[in-house]
């Protein structure tokens, strides 16, 4: 990465604040607000910009995705080796959902049926989102992910049912992991009974998390990671099924106005000086979301221009071919942030990256 050289009214970021007491926690938290509101905006401009029809179809092939990235993989890490497989999955999803900061209960009825419920208000719907989520949304990630759990476990016989649809104003998201006696159908593996109640949670009696393994850094980490990975995942679905130039546009509204929305309150996580339009001030804010995602950024001031070059692009760490709709989208964020921080200036790309070690530079006039 080329040095930028500093001077006065330079600063040179390659970390969160080092030896600041709750920096490096205050950069996750930012990062996992930004991304966390970025995908419910998503939901809603795919919804409401391109219709109810295609969202469901995304929200299938992207749980699809997460379901055969993240499923199996995390069996021996979450304790699940050698459970029923109904006890495994509902385990799996309770777990795994906690390790996220998502709030979920979990109820063992017996080894061929175990519950799960993630209770209002709900942390993939924020605030009054809830309200604006069709339910080809819900019927996605029914069928995307939890009626594929059987198919994964090699178990014809286990399936899924949804008890409860939260944006039915029911009691949250819920349902049950069920083992039957028969192999199931394909349109048998998830299927809705409302009104089936699921019994009372006690989290004395639900599993836990080896804190040798989830150690409190780790668990701060994966909450950071937890929503990159929709986004990441979700803007490479899109693309796939709708093209590049249509996925743009969605992304790009969508990431402008988040980082609009969000700018003051990523700024107040960060402990930032939300009074302070300088430049300087802007170059802080970018080094520090920057460190937070494992990048390294340098930025300096001069002629009045804010000058940033970034060296690693996080985000889009597993993926082989990035489409250049990610990146598009992904700048919106910082277009949007700008656009707060002081309306009469731009953001230019003057270098976009080429994958996941690639070099970002901006110029801010």
């Amino acid at each position: 990465m080329d040095t930028l050289d500093a001077g006065k009214g330079a600063g040179i970021m390659t970390g969160l604040a080092a030896g600041q007491p709750g920096t490096r926690e205050a950069g996750w938290q930012a990062l996992g607000l930004l991304y966390h509101n970025f995908f419910t905006g998503l939901i809603l401009s795919v919804a409401s910009r391109a219709g109810h029809d295609l969202v469901g179809e995304w929200t299938y092939n992207l749980f699809r995705r997460q379901h055969t990235e993240k499923f199996l993989s995390s069996f021996e890490k979450l304790g699940l080796t050698g459970l029923p497989d109904a006890v495994a999955a509902a385990r799996y999803h309770y777990l795994a959902n906690r390790i996220g900061g998502v709030d979920v209960e979990y109820v063992e009825e017996s080894d061929t049926k175990a519950w799960v419920r993630f209770p209002h208000p709900r942390w993939v719907y924020m605030g009054t989102a809830i309200c604006g989520v069709p339910d080809s949304v819900e019927d996605g990630f029914v069928k995307g992910w939890y009626g594929h759990n059987g198919v994964s476990l090699g178990n014809p016989r286990l399936g899924f049912v949804c008890t409860s649809r939260d944006t039915h104003a029911e009691y949250g998201y819920a349902g049950y992991f069920m083992e039957y006696d028969h192999d199931l159908a394909a349109d048998e593996r998830a299927r809705y009974a409302p009104g089936e109640v699921m019994p009372p949670f006690d989290a004395a009696k639900a599993p836990g998390l080896d804190g040798a393994i989830w150690t409190p850094d780790r668990l701060n980490k994966a909450r950071r990671n937890y929503a990159m990975e929709y986004i990441r995942n979700g803007l490479f679905e899109l693309t796939e099924m709708i093209g590049e130039a249509q996925t743009r546009e969605l992304g790009e509204i969508t990431a402008r106005l988040i980082g609009r929305q969000f700018y003051p309150i990523l700024r107040e996580t960060l402990g930032h000086d939300t009074a302070d339009t300088s430049l300087e001030a802007f170059g802080r804010f970018m080094a520090d979301m920057a460190a937070a995602h494992d990048d390294t950024m340098e930025w300096r001031v001069q002629s009045g221009q804010l000058e940033i070059s970034q060296q690693g692009w996080r985000l889009v760490r597993g993926l082989s071919d990035v489409p250049p709709t990610i990146f598009d989208s992904w700048n919106g964020f910082w277009e949007g942030c700008l656009n707060v921080h002081d309306r009469f200036r731009t953001l230019q790309t003057i270098e976009k990256p080429n994958g996941v070690d690639g070099r970002i530079v901006w110029h801010i006039k």
